[in-house]
């Protein structure tokens, strides 16, 4: 029986464990994010420039009149294209790499063709989950949107002079948006874990909403510090790369050294930061079913497997993570 040191439920807990599970199956890891991850960080990073080029073409047009129903509809569509490409990547590498995780946790063989096939499973349940998540969110949205008309309204009716440029006005505007973000925020982190309980429990729409918000009571800190770190340096790295390259290009052309090298560097870090960020929700989400009680009724289940299916071999070990608060 494998067995590794006691891990507490706290963000390092959580890393520690993402970095273990993904050393230990490192080659098929990588092959996953060269499908999924290492296209999709490219595209982050290059689409500044390729957006640039096509907004220069477009205003050159605009100057010379020369603009066309086909002008507007690729400078249209191009956009919508690689947010779909986009789209289709992150959901692919979120149930490859949450499968492969989760059957990583338990020491169960970790294989390509299984978590490829789990994406067929797993893919149209994401997006449902998806669109509900982002309907609350823009009922929300609304929700304010409308509250700021009224009371814009309101304060008209009343007689008040409402100065647009004010700094009062520019404040009032800075707290709403405060409040707007604060209750994205909230919501983030409550449905931090919804894709993985899409992908590991086989739920869809609203429901991986409702499990996720359940999941992670007692757990929301450790699911705020991880939204905020990985935000933070994923975001960071996109906009100091997507910059540099841009000034690059905009320098020295598409085949400089300095292009290729800065291009290759930013792709391959922002890579491992995307999958270490699906591998440790996935992680997240099995210690916040052992803070629950859930995890040990799991491990019960697989040690009868294992024992009925003796005798061992290699690939079949039960692996225990022994997980206690901090």
């Amino acid at each position: 029986m494998a067995t590794t040191p006691a891990h507490t439920l706290n963000l390092c807990g959580v890393l520690s464990e993402a970095k273990r599970i993904v050393n230990a199956h490192s080659r098929h890891f990588l092959a996953l994010s060269v499908v999924f991850l290492l296209p999709l960080s490219f595209s982050l990073i290059i689409f500044p420039t390729l957006q640039l080029s096509l907004t220069k073409s477009y205003v050159v047009s605009t100057q010379f009149l020369v603009l066309d129903r086909t002008d507007v509809r690729q400078w249209l569509t191009i956009p919508l294209i690689y947010a779909l490409f986009v789209y289709i990547l992150f959901l692919g590498a979120t149930a490859t790499i949450t499968y492969s995780t989760y059957h990583g946790f338990y020491g169960r063989p970790v294989k390509f063709f299984p978590a490829m096939k789990s994406l067929f499973v797993s893919f149209f349940p994401l997006v449902s989950t998806a669109i509900a998540a982002q309907l609350i969110l823009s009922l929300i949205s609304l929700t304010f949107f409308l509250f700021y008309v009224v009371a814009i309204r309101m304060g008209e009716n009343l007689g008040f002079v409402i100065n647009y440029t004010s700094s009062y006005f520019t404040l009032f505007h800075a707290l709403l948006g405060a409040a707007v973000s604060l209750f994205v925020i909230y919501f983030l982190v409550n449905w931090s874990l919804a894709c993985v309980v899409v992908v590991t429990e086989s739920k869809w729409g609203f429901e991986p909403l409702w499990r996720s918000s359940y999941l992670v009571k007692g757990m929301k800190s450790v699911s705020l510090s991880m939204l905020l770190l990985f935000g933070v340096l994923i975001g960071f790295w996109v906009w100091v790369n997507s910059n540099d390259v841009l000034h690059l290009d905009a320098v020295d052309g598409w085949r400089s050294w300095p292009f290729v090298v800065q291009l290759v560097i930013g792709t391959s870090i922002l890579t491992l930061l995307l999958l270490h960020t699906i591998s440790a929700n996935t992680v997240l989400y099995m210690y916040c079913k052992a803070l629950h009680g859930e995890l040990a009724i799991e491990i019960a289940e697989e040690f009868a497997r294992e024992y009925v299916s003796l005798p061992f071999d290699d690939e079949k070990v039960p692996h225990v993570v022994t997980v206690f608060p901090a």
